[in-house]
């Protein structure tokens, strides 16, 4: 964090705030060491930390963050850089990481439709564990027809903040 912000900041509130979102992305699901590295780094102003900060500013051991950052990188929610000549690390949450990572999830739909139609044939289209499958994969349907205006319109609007806030595309 810069000079001019961490001055302006309250540190401990920042760190209660960062334990209180971590606990809401743990309770839906994500792993509670990766919610809190990547709190961490959304809380960061260069978006981008070594192993090292996090760790004294988590006040955890190095050991967490390794298991964290390579969760984090292995779903895509964050990249690792190195300067050139340098030995550290930095982890660097990815630009229009929610972007991406609807697209993902999307993707990831597409590939259990077929097993799902499989599970809808298997049990009978109009058995009432058949039609859940099927309405399953109408609402998988919806989605892929909308989805596509909702991302561009997504890529509009950001574009169109980043301009009102005097940020480069």
């Amino acid at each position: 964090m810069s000079e001019a912000h961490a001055t302006q900041r309250d540190t401990v509130a920042i760190g209660r705030f960062i334990e209180r979102y971590a606990a809401m992305l743990a309770d839906a699901g994500m792993q509670r060491m990766a919610a809190r590295v990547f709190v961490a780094l959304l809380c960061e102003d260069s978006g981008r930390m070594t192993a090292t900060d996090m760790a004294e500013s988590l006040q955890v051991s190095p050991a967490a963050i390794s298991g964290a950052v390579r969760y984090l990188s292995q779903v895509n929610m964050l990249q690792r850089e190195r300067e050139p000549g340098s030995r550290r690390d930095y982890y660097v949450i990815k630009d229009d990481l929610w972007y991406d990572a609807i697209t993902r999830r999307e993707q990831t739909m597409h590939r259990w439709e077929s097993t799902m139609r499989e599970g809808m044939e298997l049990l009978g289209e109009q058995t009432p564990a058949g039609l859940r499958w099927k309405e399953t994969l109408e609402f998988y349907d919806f989605m892929h027809e909308r989805l596509p205006t909702f991302m561009d319109e997504w890529k509009q609007r950001r574009a169109q903040l980043h301009r009102k806030w005097g940020l480069s595309d």
